[in-house]
Order: C-alpha cells, then structure tokens, then sequence
C-alpha cells in the first residue's frame, strides 16, 4: 500500500499573541507570527532559534495545547480542535527533563503503562506491549520494577520516549528533548529516535537550539526568530548554504 503523503500535521499562517505586564506597561507579544509548517509521516522537522523566538508556542500549538488567534492547524486531515478523541494517543511529547514526567513513586512499567491506561481498557496482553515498547528503546525487562532514581539521565529519557510511543502516536513533538544530556548519550538517543522513526513512521517536530542535533536528526529545517519562521528548507540545502542573515549567525555561534 502506499503511504499517504498528505501531511500529518500541517499549520497554515498560524499566529499567537500573549498580554504581558500591568497598568502603563501592559503590552501584547507575538509569540508566532503567519507560522506555516508542515510533516508528513515518517519525516522530521527541526525547528531551531533562540531562547524566546517562539518554538515552544509552537510545540504547544500543534499539541493542542495553545489555541492559535488566526489561523488553522490541521492533524490527519482534521482541523485540530474538532479531531480532540481522533488523535488521543495519536500525538504524544517527549521534552528535555524526563524526570519531571515520570512519577517517582511509580515503578518503570507503571510509567509506560499509563499512557495506554488513560486511552483504552486494561487486556491480558496490555503489560506485555508495555514491556515490548521498553525493549525496543532499550531496557530489558529487569528495567520494569525500577522506579526514576535508579536510572541514568538517558535512561530515563529512553523511558520517555517509550511512554510516547506506547499509543502508537503519528505525530510526537521532541522539545530540547537531547539537551540535557551528554554528548555521547545525545548520540545514542538520536540514534534511537531514528531507528524507532523509520519502524513506526512517526512525523516528528524537534525543537531545538542545537544545529548539531537538528542536523543530525532532520528531514527538513525551519528557523525561528521573534515568532516568525525566517528560513525553511530542506535539511542539505539549509547546511550547505543558510540564506537568511540570522540562520548565518546561528551557524558562527555554533563554530565559535
């Protein structure tokens, strides 16, 4: 069968203001600004800029977290506000420090499990799918009956990701999600979401201030700067030669 190359999820001219500060100071701050982005499946989009240039508006507005003032999102094909039921479990996160997603108090497999728990009744094969979403990130079953404290940073962002995946989803949003981590175990957990991208055909968005990182992992690139969208192309030809001044000054930054 062919795949369908319709995007997964797609943002047209899509715009965010917030209301900052009180009395004579109170001002409007656009977040995102005529933003139109889009990911198929299987494909990942990294979205790069500096701390404040909107990116994690953005993560939140295709979660369906943060309703944009104008424009449209659209996920599977449905705009995202009427597709709430459709995409449960269909869209899942993974952010920068897992252990603010984990419960402490909840073993490993209590962790994973949840995500299914919430979307769908409890079936004699259920914990076994659990158990099989953590091999394939990594951790062998021994990994279940532990709790966060006894796992490594990477570990543990490897639970995260098998949380995310557990449902199945279409669509999942990386934010930072290899930042806090070291190098070399920023490596492994790239690697990870590759390999796990081309099993499952997930359409990813990756947020990120490391041009490294997003090289390394992404289909296509958007650059971010005050809430608008500078530069977008694909990945090769973003690397080979930034167009956009700002994109060139991330580039020195980063060689610096």
């Amino acid at each position: 069968m062919t795949e369908s190359t319709s995007p997964v999820l797609d943002l047209d001219d899509v715009s965010v203001t917030f209301t900052s500060g009180l009395g004579a100071s109170r001002r409007e701050v656009t977040a995102m600004s005529h933003v139109s982005l889009s990911v198929t499946a299987g494909e990942t989009l990294g979205l790069v800029g500096e701390s404040g240039s909107g990116k994690t508006t953005t993560g939140s507005v295709v979660l369906g977290l943060q309703r944009p003032d104008t424009g449209t999102v659209r996920f599977q094909d449905a705009p995202l506000s009427r597709s709430l039921r459709s995409r449960a479990g269909r869209m899942q996160a993974v952010l920068q420090h897992p252990r603010w997603a984990l419960d402490p108090r909840s073993t490993i497999l209590s962790s994973v499990l949840e995500p299914l728990l919430v979307h769908e009744r409890r079936t004699p094969d259920t914990e076994a799918r659990a158990l099989s979403m953590l091999d394939q990130v990594g951790l062998p079953a021994s990994f279940a009956a532990r709790r966060p404290h006894q796992l490594s940073g990477g570990q543990l962002q490897r639970v995260s990701i098998a949380r995310a995946l557990v449902t199945h989803p279409a669509f999942i949003v990386f934010d930072e999600a290899v930042s806090a981590l070291d190098v070399s175990v920023q490596a492994q957990i790239l690697n990870l979401i590759q390999d796990l991208q081309a099993e499952h055909r997930f359409a990813a968005l990756f947020i990120s201030h490391d041009l490294a990182a997003v090289r390394y992992i992404s289909h296509q690139v958007a650059v971010m700067r005050a809430g608008e969208i500078v530069e977008h192309a694909p990945t090769e030809v973003f690397y080979d030669l930034p167009q956009h001044p700002y994109s060139r000054q991330l580039f020195q930054e980063l060689s610096s």
